[in-house]
């Protein structure tokens, strides 16, 4: 018997939204097949960092990274747009991680940018690079060659993380109690070596070191 159609029906409680699971990527059956299957698993498991990160049948391993990048990129959207309310011009005039300064690439040439700023041009410099770059999506040809593009891409993300980190405190460690975002994307930096460990100015959290086997 096949499956019924995975549609949220006429008065669905927002709650009971999506509350279907994909036992598969093949299972999904659509173009964006392992973008379907990743959000499925972050509406069951987001906590179970090491389920989300394992690669799944019917996708490579760096078509996994690309769907896991795309991911973080629509979550980062949301992100930003809350840090608003207190990350501002204003309060925050210079883009800082922690005390170092940070130009903004986001004008033609390298200059100074607000941290709102820095952020919302990091985003679009990362969606742009993502579709450029990546024409097939993650069910398209993703090469090892293409791992320049990331280690570019989660460079520039992660000070975005960095200084809610230590400007946002509250904010940061309101945000990670209830999404595991950053510690998805260090995770996810660190399985594909796209960071250095020296680049990791926060303090680990224990959810960011992945469990002894």
């Amino acid at each position: 018997m096949q499956p019924g159609p995975r549609i949220n029906l006429p008065g669905t409680r927002e709650e009971d939204c999506f509350g279907w699971a994909y036992g598969s990527v093949r299972e999904v059956g659509t173009a964006l097949a392992g973008q379907e299957y990743l959000q499925g698993l972050l509406r069951q498991r987001r906590f179970d960092l090491d389920k989300l990160l394992q690669v799944p049948d019917g996708v490579d391993r760096l078509g996994w990274l690309f769907e896991h990048m795309r991911q973080i990129c629509i979550e980062m959207g949301l992100y930003v747009a809350q840090i608003r309310k207190e990350c501002t011009e204003q309060t925050c005039p210079m883009m800082r991680a922690n005390e170092a300064p940070f130009y903004c690439a986001g004008h033609g040439h390298p200059r100074p940018c607000s941290a709102i700023g820095y952020a919302v041009h990091t985003l679009d410099y990362a969606v742009r690079l993502l579709t450029s770059a990546f024409p097939g999506g993650g069910s398209g040809s993703v090469d090892e060659a293409s791992q320049k593009h990331f280690q570019s891409m989660v460079r520039r993300l992660y000070r975005i993380f960095a200084h809610a980190y230590f400007h946002h405190r509250e904010f940061f460690e309101r945000q990670e109690a209830a999404s595991y975002l950053y510690a998805r994307f260090v995770r996810l930096a660190r399985k594909y070596g796209l960071v250095l460990e020296a680049q990791l100015v926060i303090p680990d959290l224990p959810t960011t070191v992945e469990a002894a086997a």
